[in-house]
């Protein structure tokens, strides 16, 4: 599990519970809550198709989830292939790929193999890239239409409870009530898009970015294997991926070992 989305989750739910603590009830407002989650995914279901949203949804859970991949073992694993390919040749890499876990990394690997262009190779795993990225904004998108979506149904159950508010002006013991209900369904759309769908929006597309940087370290790597480029000096490009905090951690796990690299 991604431990920050669910501490981050926990810590809302305690803020809201801890500003409305003195009057739970009051905040609590059937109609308005059927107005806002009603309205925000009816609006959601009009801009995007039925199988859209389906496939959508299911990534939602990557939000919760701490699925990541490690830069340091990929760049290990890379170096290791670079100095197989040197020693044995191109050929000798097919005989590790049913190892290999990352199927855009094994994809890449195999047009090697197969004695592809490197042009082509680029191009075809960038077109693959771009395909996933472009999957991954749609997942972002639904995210930020509904994040977009609820605050504006809050407004709609707003004027809503004005209108009726108004109708209520000349009983003057009513318009506070009234008054307060107006106003929570505002509040419940402020709620479900600032604390649900734009965080969870913010976080795929913060996950997505990661991933897509990781694919294209596989692919420097990959094409630095094909070309017989020097280990030590496609680690050090490879190095270039990671921020400086990771490159001296990096650099500590390396300390023991070789570095992977000939000269």
């Amino acid at each position: 599990m991604d431990l920050a989305s669910i501490i981050g989750l926990v810590l809302g739910i305690g803020c809201i519970l801890f500003g409305i603590f003195e009057d739970i009830g009051a905040f609590l407002h059937i109609p308005s809550l059927v107005i806002v989650l009603g309205g925000g995914i009816s609006s959601t279901m009009i801009s995007y198709r039925l199988d859209e949203i389906t496939k959508v949804m299911g990534v939602v859970t990557n939000a919760f989830m701490s699925k990541e991949e490690s830069a340091f073992k990929t760049i290990q694993l890379l170096v290791d292939m670079s100095q197989k390919a040197r020693r044995e040749g191109l050929l000798a890499l097919e005989s590790g790929q049913e190892a290999i876990e990352d199927e855009y990394l094994k994809k890449s690997l195999e047009l090697v193999v197969d004695g592809v262009e490197p042009e082509i190779i680029k191009d075809a795993m960038a077109l693959e890239l771009a395909n996933l990225e472009a999957r991954h904004k749609k997942g972002q998108g639904l995210f930020k239409t509904m994040g977009a979506m609820f605050p504006a149904w809050g407004m709609i159950g707003t004027l809503m409870g004005l209108i009726n508010l108004l109708k209520a002006l000349d009983d003057p013991s009513a318009i506070g009530p009234a008054m307060a209900v107006a106003l929570i369904t505002t509040f419940y759309g402020s709620v479900f898009a600032n604390w649900v769908c734009l965080p969870i929006a913010e976080k795929l597309g913060m996950k997505s970015a990661e991933e897509i940087r990781m694919k294209e370290m596989m692919i420097e790597g990959v094409l630095s294997i094909q070309s017989g480029e020097n280990p030590r000096i496609m680690e050090h490009r490879l190095k270039t991926f990671l921020s400086p905090n990771q490159k001296l951690e990096y650099e500590k796990l390396a300390g023991g070992s070789n570095g992977g690299g000939e000269e």
